[in-house]
């Protein structure tokens, strides 16, 4: 974790593993037959976007569409779910407030891989 992540983490009360734990936490959230339902998709804790993504990004899903996904997907490198603790930390001003916004990152990313666009997960409270 960089320098300015341990202090941000230090207001927070949140380490690193703390971070990756309230993730698995979130994932806990979602019903069985949903996670079973995922495919060739990894979900990876990181500190901050890239330096082309927007700086306080919550959360990046990077792939295909479960809904787009045709037969020829087989071999292809798996899909990236990114939640990012820096943009996370920032936007949140109590430790249950990030872990909240945490969850509902996860579930707002794990809903664009079923091919859900912004406009509905708004719609249905993961926005």
């Amino acid at each position: 974790m960089g320098r300015d992540n341990e202090v941000v983490a230090d207001k927070l009360g949140l380490t690193e593993a703390e971070f990756e734990a309230a993730i698995g936490d979130a994932l806990d959230l979602i019903p069985g037959e949903l996670l079973d339902a995922m495919d060739n998709v990894v979900i990876i804790a990181a500190s901050e976007p890239d330096l082309g993504d927007e700086p306080e990004l919550l959360g990046l899903y990077e792939g295909v569409p479960l809904a787009e996904r045709d037969g020829g997907m087989d071999g292809m490198l798996p899909d990236c779910i990114r939640i990012f603790q820096g943009p996370l930390e920032r936007a949140c001003s109590s430790r249950e407030k990030l872990i909240d916004e945490i969850a509902v990152t996860v579930v707002h990313e794990i809903g664009h891989h079923f091919g859900i666009d912004d406009d509905r997960l708004h719609q249905l409270g993961w926005g």
